[in-house]
């Protein structure tokens, strides 16, 4: 009986071990909290179902390929929800697992969200978080086996505007800051935007923006934000591919859960851009890399 006993406390624990060596790292994006909110960082995070909310100590939570598959390439992924909560689940792990798949490794960033009820934030914080979960994978990407030019942003609905305000916006590190991540460059090497919104969107792109990848359904009111990125793009003459799809409407995530073939195909058009660029291919300079 004794024996028996161990051996099922032997079988009990290796299946415990092996859940606890699975369960991602979460990195928050300042050791002491966000600067101004110090005092906040400790209010626990609600989430239920898809999504998670009060976000006060933002952080990424680290997705890392099989070592044989990796490619060397890197997303932030920012969910989306409207800025009012964040669709944690189907566009930060989920997205996260296939990026995976691909050999790319994936940092789900929990960002402030300024329009969630009572929110002591403004659209500046949100802004703030991208640029720091930037700096932050930069400043560690040999930790994880990353090439530094092989950074990109992924960003859903408003995941997207978090991910125009970075790569659109002042992105240069910052000399002599005192925190050594806040010198390192938030520019991303590459972004994707998928079904975005409007804000964040310059009149003009600067001449550093990086290439793009831009995704939508016509039925979604979202298309004129796509529209209005992919035309500054043309006329900065820097490369972008855009996709229209006529169904799908909005918040179809990484496609898994739509009837529409093409919806639940879109994560291969991406793999076959990021393909063409050499993002994937880690002994290839990457295309259009400034």
């Amino acid at each position: 009986m004794k024996i028996k006993q161990a051996a099922c406390s032997i079988i009990i624990a290796i299946p415990m071990a092996v859940m606890a060596q699975e369960a991602p790292q979460v990195i928050h994006l300042w050791t002491n909290g966000a600067p101004g909110f110090e005092t906040r960082k400790d209010i626990p995070e609600r989430a239920a179902s898809y999504w998670v909310k009060n976000v006060n100590n933002p952080s990424v939570t680290v997705f890392l390929p099989p070592k044989e598959k990796a490619a060397g390439a890197a997303v932030i992924l920012c969910p989306g929800g409207g800025f009012s909560e964040l669709g944690f689940i189907p566009e930060g792990i989920n997205a996260a697992k296939f990026f995976n798949s691909i050999g790319v490794a994936a940092f789900a960033l929990k960002y402030r969200l300024p329009r969630e009820t009572n929110s002591v934030y403004s659209m500046a914080h949100p802004h703030e978080d991208g640029l720091r979960a930037m700096r932050l994978v930069r400043s560690r990407a040999s930790e994880w086996g990353i090439d530094t030019n092989r950074i990109g942003m992924v960003g859903f609905s408003a995941g997207g505007e978090v991910t125009s305000m970075v790569a659109f916006g002042d992105s240069a590190g910052i000399t002599n800051a005192p925190d050594p991540v806040d010198q390192v460059s938030a520019r991303p090497d590459f972004i994707v935007e998928i079904y975005p919104g409007g804000a964040g969107i310059p009149p003009t792109l600067p001449a550093n923006a990086p290439p793009a990848f831009l995704l939508v359904a016509n039925d979604d009111n979202h298309t004129d934000s796509v529209f209005k990125i992919f035309g500054l793009y043309r006329v900065a003459k820097i490369p972008v591919e855009v996709h229209v799809f006529a169904k799908g409407q909005h918040a179809f995530s990484m496609g898994t859960h739509s009837k529409l073939a093409t919806i639940k195909g879109w994560p291969e058009r991406l793999t076959d851009w990021m393909g063409d660029n050499n993002i994937l291919d880690y002994a290839v300079p990457a295309k259009g890399v400034k």
